[in-house]
């Protein structure tokens, strides 16, 4: 039996509160050197820049309970990739060039694949948010995944809709050119049938044609479907819900963890959203001590509320250090070194963070259960 390191919410809590002391031996010069790769400018960038400023408070927060192993961390610039492949492996080998030693990215599944290409059996990769099964490469080539994947994601979304009897009749709207989006919409297509959902209208749509949705809806709104599923990234839906109020169509809207950022879309009603759900596993409005504090420090440090994918980022630190505690791995392992070592001690971890109870298997995966949220009153609320 593997032994199991549990990094309970109450152990963060003491840890922030600097029960760890130095280690003495530590040399000074040393420290562990983390890379985050997103989009921080460009349509998806309130995913992106959450990640990358929660890791820079998990960072904080671990440099004054005493570092990992007693060596300080020090989170690089953010790489920028603006969610394009090609973009993220030029991040990615200026990373390396400023000695990036762990990288907590990418954030998007095209560009984490190209990424996880280059980074292949060379260095440790914790993707926060990247679902795509193709986004990484397993325990042997020193990958791993914070998140669901898209078929975890599109059939949990038709368990819950199906046991939570909020619809029989379902139309779907999604970008079909889209990695992430076409993923999640075969896997839920795939488990509809099985939960006694009947999809009674799917369209598609292009990333180059994503601004005008009128053929699709009038077909979705004549189709008489009690639920629209999208599949989508928060900035693509915000127009669909837009589109959708003009034209009066009523009905249920249930998205997954893309959807999250919707409420920070600039110059959207957020009232169009009400009643909105969707599958992910955070929200801000959880009144645990962690996630409550947490989110309090987000708020006051960068003026917006955390999203899922800050939750995520925050982890994705969070786990490195209890993966290199782990495995006593100090910063002057090499790259290939630090990879395999922490590779081999995620399996023997466990943490349970801002996003749940979370282990890994040898293929990468977290698993931990997916939670429903839903737009209440302008804020994600967690529904039992």
């Amino acid at each position: 039996m593997k032994f199991k390191k549990a990094l309970s919410v109450a152990l963060c809590a003491s840890m922030v509160a600097g029960c760890f002391a130095t280690v003495a031996s530590a040399d000074e010069d040393l420290t562990w050197k983390i890379g985050v790769i997103g989009p921080m400018t460009g349509d998806y960038a309130q995913y992106g820049l959450g990640v990358y400023q929660a890791a820079q408070i998990a960072v904080d927060e671990i440099n004054a309970a005493g570092g990992i192993n007693g060596y300080q961390v020090e989170l690089l610039d953010a790489g920028d990739d603006q969610g394009d492949a090609e973009l993220a492996v030029n991040a990615y080998n200026n990373l390396l060039d400023q000695g990036m030693q762990l990288l907590c990215g990418t954030v998007t599944s095209g560009a984490c694949i190209a990424v996880s290409a280059e980074a292949y059996g060379s260095t440790f990769l914790l993707t926060p948010s990247a679902t795509a099964v193709e986004a990484i490469n397993g325990a042997d080539a020193y990958q791993f995944r914070m998140c669901f994947t898209d078929p975890n994601q599109g059939s949990a979304s038709a368990q819950y809709i199906a046991e939570n009897e909020l619809a029989s009749t379902v139309a779907i709207l999604y970008d079909s050119a889209a990695d992430y989006n076409v993923g999640i919409h075969d896997s839920f297509v795939a488990a509809a049938d099985e939960y006694g959902l009947e999809i009674v209208e799917d369209q598609a749509y292009t990333t180059d044609s994503n601004t005008d949705f009128s053929v699709q809806l009038t077909k979705i709104q004549e189709s008489g479907a009690e639920l629209l599923f999208l599949p989508n990234y928060y900035s693509d839906d915000a127009l669909i819900l837009q589109q959708a109020a003009d034209m009066g169509l009523d009905i249920l809207y249930f998205g997954v963890d893309g959807m999250d950022g919707l409420l920070a879309v600039e110059n959207f009603d957020t009232s169009l959203a009400e009643g909105a759900m969707m599958l992910c596993s955070f929200s801000a409005t959880s009144t645990d001590d962690l996630t409550a504090t947490f989110t309090a420090t987000y708020e006051e440090t960068y003026g917006t509320t955390p999203n899922q994918f800050a939750a995520d980022g925050y982890d994705v630190v969070y786990t490195m250090k209890a993966a290199a505690e782990d495995a006593g791995a100090t910063p002057d392992m090499s790259n290939e070194e630090l990879a395999a070592a922490l590779s081999a001690s995620m399996m023997n971890i466990e943490i349970d963070l801002l996003t749940g109870a979370s282990s890994w298997t040898e293929d990468g995966e977290c698993t931990k259960e997916p939670k429903a949220i839903q737009i209440v009153d302008g804020v994600y609320e967690i529904l039992e």
